[in-house]
């Protein structure tokens, strides 16, 4: 089982997709329970099932956006 940290913290969590293929969801985490894991992120809200996850981290804020002259 993989340890997260508390929700409202920014995760990366690595998954398997039905087709075995590994993916990343990037975002902050909005909860984990026994069963799912869910982010918020760039491509909306993603539901991961526990069983599914191989690794995940808490990760750094995101730089900053940098302003064009």
């Amino acid at each position: 089982m993989v340890n997260l940290p508390s929700p409202g913290r920014r995760v990366v969590v690595r998954y398997l997709l039905p087709t075995g293929q590994a993916t990343d969801a990037l975002g902050q985490l909005l909860s984990a329970d026994e069963t799912t894991v869910v982010v918020d992120g760039k491509r909306g809200v993603e539901r991961i099932a526990r069983v599914d996850i191989i690794a995940a981290k808490e990760v750094p804020p995101p730089p900053p956006s940098r302003r064009r002259p």
